[in-house]
């Protein structure tokens, strides 16, 4: 008899201790039927533009924040024009807005964290985010699209990078960006 009195004591503990949490719990966060949240068809979208990153003139759109010991380091802040094509006066369409980095001794390498901010058309207001790893030596470069705003909402995919043009005497560059991206 003591055995159950105290079993029913203690399954009742239980239940109220669960309660508690799960009322602790509620509070902080809420889950969706998948049909409330977002809908449920994913959109493939192909973005193609060229990221021009000025360094030398009179107006360049890099900014060193940190110039390390043999590159490593070096860390620049970013407000790079978008365009349709390669030309300097080409229709700009966005903003390349963040910064990048040396991380590497062996071979060069980008740390790149950049938002494309997208000025044109139904893309205009939205966003998307990179995070990842650019070896500019390489031909293409893949980095991977992190998320995004607006149209770009819980975004996912990909960039794929190709140096266009490219000046050694003071750095330019103009990039090509093919961007695959999945979005509602």
């Amino acid at each position: 008899m003591a055995f159950h009195f105290f079993s029913n004591i203690f399954s009742i503990y239980l239940i109220l201790i669960s309660a508690f949490f799960i009322t602790i719990s509620a509070k902080f966060s809420e889950q969706f039927a998948q049909m409330e949240a977002m809908p449920s068809v994913n959109k493939m979208t192909h973005l193609h533009f060229y990221f021009h990153d000025i360094i030398g003139g009179k107006n360049p759109s890099v900014y060193y924040i940190f110039r390390g010991k043999n590159n490593v380091g070096t860390t620049a802040m970013i407000d790079d024009p978008l365009t349709e094509g390669t030309e300097h006066g080409s229709k700009i369409v966005g903003r390349a807005q963040g910064m990048y980095s040396f991380p590497t001794k062996t071979e060069p390498a980008l740390l790149m964290v950049i938002n494309f901010s997208f000025l044109e058309g139904i893309y205009n207001g939205s966003t998307i985010s990179i995070l990842g790893r650019n070896p500019v030596l390489q031909k293409v470069r893949e980095m991977p699209i992190v998320g995004g705003t607006g149209m770009f909402r819980f975004s996912h995919g990909y960039a794929l990078a190709k140096t266009a043009h490219f000046n050694p005497k003071n750095g330019d560059a103009v990039v090509e960006y093919d961007v695959y991206v999945m979005h509602f």
